[in-house]
């Protein structure tokens, strides 16, 4: 935007992601989401109840697709006793160092959480982080460049984080969460929440 709030880029270009449920209302991404492949993987990492808890297109178009700060998606997405969560990220294009491909702190998995994103009170939208976000050394972090078609899998605990895109081409991704709700409780103060229009569907009964 300039000063007086106009686009300065074409409106295409300017998105910067939909979500958060392309995996049910999205014939296409329902498709992709629930896929033998994607079941199989899943049953191999040892969720015994998975459900698919959001799902988002995020472009990161070129030159203006922002900075992801160092982050852990269960800050956002987060359940009791202990956390469970794991995200599976799909590049649409070739990620790459110019264009802001993820970077990852090695073993940071194997950490405490260190940090929520909450809601301050019932009904109410408003969010906070119950404790100052922990500052990390960007020498920790290792690029991790992926080509076109690529899959990660990003722990719920991963410590990671992607950069600007430099670069004249786009970094559009797919990526979507997914709970084991065995034996665990969805935490009522994530910003996100089922309701009975959308609950949370099943990953291997879908």
């Amino acid at each position: 935007l300039n000063d007086a709030g106009d686009l300065v880029v074409d409106k295409y270009l300017s998105l910067n992601k939909i979500g958060h449920a392309l995996h049910w209302l999205s014939p296409s991404f329902r498709r992709i989401t629930f896929s033998p492949k994607v079941k199989q993987l899943v049953q191999r990492l040892g969720f015994v109840d998975p459900v698919v808890v959001q799902s988002m297109y995020i472009f990161k178009n070129p030159g203006i697709g922002g900075e992801v700060i160092p982050h852990q998606d269960s800050t956002y997405l987060h359940s009791t006793p202990d956390p469970k969560v794991i995200g599976l990220w799909f590049a649409l294009e070739d990620a790459t160092t110019e264009n802001g491909c993820l970077s990852f702190i090695p073993g940071s998995h194997q950490d405490e959480l260190h940090t929520q994103w909450v809601r301050t009170s019932d009904g109410n939208p408003s969010m906070k982080l119950t404790k100052e976000c922990k500052k990390f050394e960007d020498k920790s972090f290792v690029e991790t460049p992926v080509s076109k078609g690529s899959a990660v899998l990003i722990d719920g605990l991963v410590v990671h984080r992607s950069d600007v895109n430099h670069s004249s081409a786009g970094r559009p991704i797919y990526t979507f969460h997914i709970f084991d709700q065995n034996n665990r409780f969805w935490d009522p103060l994530n910003w996100l929440q089922p309701t009975p229009d959308l609950p949370f569907p099943s990953l291997y009964n879908n």
